[in-house]
């Protein structure tokens, strides 16, 4: 079960903003965190098609139209096919230096202060690419933006659930491997992602129960296209910290009474539920819902440029869109960090830094 701190009361200034700042202005002004997006999934369209340039990668659109029409996602398994041809375009150390360096600083540039963020080390060293190299290349892009802009990133090594054509308990074992011994203090949890249908949990128990006697946190996704099944055996087999997605949870009365009594939080990702189809529109979401329910929740872009969105835009998505008021927004925003595993006393700077936004912003108006 994730900490959890009482932290500044962010919502009861967020209240007097209203009619104050605009809405991107309030956005704008939150210092945030990320805990749900993935590092293949953040390449920029320019960065996919020189890269598909530089190495000759076949199968990819020639240009950011193209592209843009590519990643229209009939459901959620075109989406994981579009996804696996895409990572193609990572060949070597530099590629992988760059594709972290660009995905830290487009945080940064959203007021982003921390991130936990997903990467699959199986898709590229099944391609023969040294894990060495990808660790090498990701945490020196992280660090060149660290050093850049102070955003600070940390790895969750994700197994690729319903990946065709491997012993799929044999790369758990091997993503567990990866991060014990290539990814030092850089990686702080293991995830397990793509399909869920017929990719049941309980099977990837012993490599959850490795990863945590290692120290590192369960971040499984779960319940984002199968039932609330599959995020029981997430809490009762892998240990889950948190659940990525979640969100069918609300099928399942006693399943919401455990999530909100173990205080267990879900990451969930507006505008990429929409755009591999398991959610039809906003208004449909369930968002406002879970945090009706009492659930810990925070609000995520997934796989932003492959959405087309940005965690900003979910941000304005959750007040324009979803009709959260923005005491419920900075909430979210409060919620992300008392989620991380940032150490106590970080995260406890952080929600000074958000209460100062909001108190700043109710303040401007009355000069």
């Amino acid at each position: 079960m994730t900490e959890m701190t009482t932290g500044p009361a962010v919502g009861a200034l967020a209240e007097a903003t209203v009619g104050i700042a605009g809405d991107e202005a309030f956005v704008d002004a939150l210092p945030k965190v990320e805990l749900h997006v993935h590092l293949e999934g953040s390449m920029l369209p320019g960065t996919v098609l020189a890269l598909a340039r530089r190495h000759q990668v076949e199968d990819i659109p020639t240009t950011e139209t193209a592209l843009a029409d590519w990643y229209a996602f009939k459901d959620f398994d075109h989406f994981l096919r579009v996804y696996r041809t895409a990572v193609q375009v990572l060949r070597d150390e530099d590629d992988f230096a760059l594709l972290a360096r660009e995905t830290a600083l487009g945080l940064a540039a959203q007021n982003v202060r921390y991130a936990e963020m997903y990467f699959t080390p199986f898709i590229h060293t099944r391609r023969g690419i040294p894990i060495d190299e990808v660790f090498a290349g990701i945490n020196r892009g992280r660090l060149e933006a660290q050093e850049a802009t102070g955003v600070e990133i940390r790895w969750i090594t994700d197994i690729p659930g319903g990946l065709p054509g491997v012993d799929i308990l044999a790369v758990a074992d091997l993503t567990v491997q990866f991060a014990v011994e290539h990814g030092g203090d850089s990686v702080i949890g293991l995830g397990v992602g793509g399909a869920e249908v017929g990719v049941p949990r309980p099977q990837f128990a012993r490599a959850f129960g490795a990863a945590r006697e290692a120290g590192l946190r369960s971040l499984p996704h779960a319940g984002e296209t199968t039932g609330p099944r599959t995020i029981w055996d997430s809490i009762d087999e892998l240990g889950a910290d948190r659940i990525g997605h979640g969100i069918r949870c609300l099928d399942d009365p006693a399943l919401v009474a455990r999530l909100r009594a173990d205080r267990i939080p879900l990451d969930v990702s507006p505008t990429s539920n929409l755009r591999t189809g398991v959610v039809a529109d906003y208004p449909s979401h369930p968002l406002p819902t879970l945090i009706a329910e009492g659930l810990a929740v925070s609000i995520n872009s997934d796989d932003p440029p492959m959405f087309g969105t940005t965690l900003r835009d979910e941000y304005l998505h959750a007040l324009r869109d979803l009709g959260l008021s923005r005491a419920a927004v900075a909430e979210l925003a409060a919620a992300a960090v008392r989620h991380s595993f940032l150490p106590e006393y970080r995260k406890n700077v952080l929600l000074a830094e958000q209460q100062a936004a909001v108190a700043a912003l109710a303040g401007g108006a009355g000069g």
